[in-house]
């Protein structure tokens, strides 16, 4: 019976003499899906690739490809590609020759790989540009062609390996509607590998938030941003504001918290807490409702009233932070309305959000 996943890894640990890089991490992934690894610089996400690849030997545990330990199989022999962030493509040959490249070592014949080239060339929606050189094309084009050489040969499982981290801001913005495109399109297993929030929660059907060697949480990226389960994926996938507190009043799952400054905050907690626990609260820009007068907030759980610090307009992810007393600086979405749009420093606003935006975890 074969396996309806394409990968999986089991117990997967990493040793570099006394530092553990990865610690008994295991996960799958199914069958034509785009899965990320998402984790600041330094926790073992890369490691996991390198390892998936061929690249390094585990420490313990298993790699499974297709229901098949590949453990005692080398990289050249492992069903699986890799994208790098630079793409590593050959600037003297043209861009057929580069696509084609591993399957003239494959032994290949002329003919099938000029069909296959042209059918790659076809699904990453460059026909026709086998004779150019790589100086020719645009970032994002050579993007493309490093995929393309990639899936020519058919893999199981494609890895990419923060493989926009070198392009511009708005290619990169493009680039990621591009490549969950194009995986769709290749219907190829695809395991990214990033820091960027964004490229992953934009592009993945399941993301993996990796800190200090382990994963935090595996989940859909709606549920990392609105249910996270621990405080480090609360902090790190998308923007909160964070209170450090103790816990003065638990009433079900409903809990408040009296912050180290002296603000009192209402929130939801999923895990039991404790009066008298060390507690914290987070809370995303965008669930603050922002008014001029109290009145606009009176139907809120949580008010508060602050001093206009600094406007950051960015369109529509313009931002206001406050000064509120006994809460420091608040981080506060202004809406689209163009209500605000003539805020000025030092006006004064009320805020408010409810219980349930508020997110409480124990812990300082």
């Amino acid at each position: 019976m074969t396996s309806l996943n394409d990968l999986d890894c089991i117990n997967l640990t990493k040793r570099f003499e006394e530092t553990l890089a990865v610690d008994d991490v295991s996960f799958s992934v199914p069958r034509g899906s785009f899965f990320s690894i998402l984790g600041p610089s330094g926790c073992g996400k890369t490691t996991i690739m390198r390892m998936i690849a061929g690249f390094l030997d585990p420490t313990s545990g298993d790699i499974q490809i297709k229901g098949r330990s590949v453990l005692d199989t080398p990289p050249n022999k492992r069903p699986v590609n890799m994208v790098f962030q630079h793409l590593a493509l050959f600037p003297m040959m043209n861009i057929a020759d580069n696509i084609g490249y591993g399957l003239r070592r494959r032994g290949f014949s002329k003919q099938e790989i000029d069909k296959k080239v042209g059918d790659a060339l076809e699904r990453i929606g460059l026909p026709g540009i086998g004779n150019r050189q790589i100086e020719q094309l645009s970032g994002g084009q050579k993007q493309r062609v490093a995929i393309a050489r990639c899936m020519v040969l058919e893999p199981d499982v494609l890895l990419l390996d923060e493989p926009l981290g070198a392009l511009d801001l708005k290619l990169r913005e493009h680039m990621k509607v591009e490549l969950k495109a194009l995986q769709a399109a290749f219907d190829t297993t695809f395991v990214y590998i990033t820091h960027d929030q964004s490229e992953a929660l934009v592009m993945s059907d399941q993301v993996a938030v990796m800190n200090a060697g382990r994963f935090e949480q595996l989940d859909t990226a709606s549920n990392l941003y609105y249910a996270p389960k621990t405080p480090f994926v609360a902090g790190f996938v998308g923007d909160s504001n964070r209170w450090s507190g103790q816990v003065e009043k638990v009433e079900g799952s409903c809990v408040s918290v009296r912050t180290e400054t002296g603000l009192s905050l209402r929130g939801t907690s999923r895990d039991p807490l404790a009066v008298g626990e060390a507690a914290q609260v987070f809370l995303r820009p965008e669930a603050i409702r922002v008014a001029r007068t109290v009145e606009e907030v009176r139907d809120q759980e949580n008010i508060a009233i602050g001093t206009v610090e600094n406007v950051l307009f960015n369109g529509a992810n313009s931002r206001v932070l406050l000064a509120v007393p006994n809460g420091g600086t608040v981080d506060v979405a202004l809406p689209q309305s163009g209500e605000f749009a003539g805020l000025k420093r030092g006006e004064t606003l009320h805020i408010g959000w409810g219980v349930a935006q508020a997110l409480c975890f124990g812990g300082a």
